[in-house]
């Protein structure tokens, strides 16, 4: 695959307008150390099956699952693993600021234009292995460019090319993107800020992804106070939950 672009060095100035990659920037602190725990816990969920796509979700806006896709998919590709991370989030697109790439064409231009053209919306980073696909032009209708066979056609293309793919999509709640995106993808991952996500969005966002029929992998419990976790998550992030374990 040619993938032209030559990739920038990124510290958290030129993130700003994106998420912060602590595991990129920090990669020796406890926070990253989290993520790779998060990452081994993944692989760990789904023995059986090869997980070769994946979706982050949440329940509401602002809850982190745009930082902890991109920072897991970081820990992935640093095992060797080519990983492609995908910006399905068409309503609030991060990816493209994160990594600092090239924004015009992306995942809607592959969904919209007559064939698959890798070379020109793939984007390098600056981790070995990782790759980034960010969203393109907005589109005023993401649901329907998703829920169709060349999005499906899409995914067996890219998990040809990629070893993982991890799609960030919008929240549960407020649009279909996500149940569309996680009953054509491997696992789903539904991120819940202690504090911010309650109890019945959660359980909500739940059962939309299982009437799609969706493999729910498990919950990743993000902004967890100090005072529960004696201070060793440095009051951010909390750890990662089977499945039958984000059902108590």
């Amino acid at each position: 695959m040619g993938l032209f672009r030559k990739e920038k060095k990124l510290d958290q100035d030129s993130m700003k307008e994106g998420v912060g990659l602590i595991t990129l920037t920090s990669p020796t602190s406890v926070i990253a150390e989290q993520f790779r725990t998060i990452r081994t816990n993944i692989q760990f969920s789904s023995i059986d099956q090869k997980l070769r796509s994946i979706v982050f979700t949440s329940s509401g806006p602002s809850q982190g699952k745009s930082t902890i896709s991109a920072n897991v998919a970081v820990t992935w590709a640093d095992q060797g693993v080519n990983v492609l991370l995908v910006d399905a989030d068409m309503r609030r697109p991060t990816i493209h600021q994160t990594f600092q790439v090239p924004n015009k064409k992306g995942l809607t231009s592959l969904l919209t234009e007559d064939e698959f053209d890798f070379n020109t919306t793939i984007q390098k980073t600056p981790v070995e292995h990782l790759f980034v696909l960010p969203c393109g032009v907005v589109p005023p209708n993401p649901s329907e460019l998703l829920n169709t066979k060349k999005m499906d056609k899409l995914i067996v293309e890219l998990t040809k090319h990629f070893d993982l793919v991890i799609f960030d999509a919008p929240p549960v709640i407020s649009v279909t993107d996500a149940q569309i995106l996680a009953s054509k993808v491997d696992g789903t991952i539904l991120v819940a800020p202690q504090g911010i996500a309650d109890k019945r969005s959660v359980a909500k966002s739940k059962e939309l992804l299982e009437v799609v029929h969706a493999r729910i992998l498990g919950t990743i419990m993000n902004r967890v106070k100090p005072e529960n976790t004696g201070g060793y998550y440095g009051g951010y992030y909390g750890g990662y939950y089977g499945a039958e374990e984000s059902k108590k």
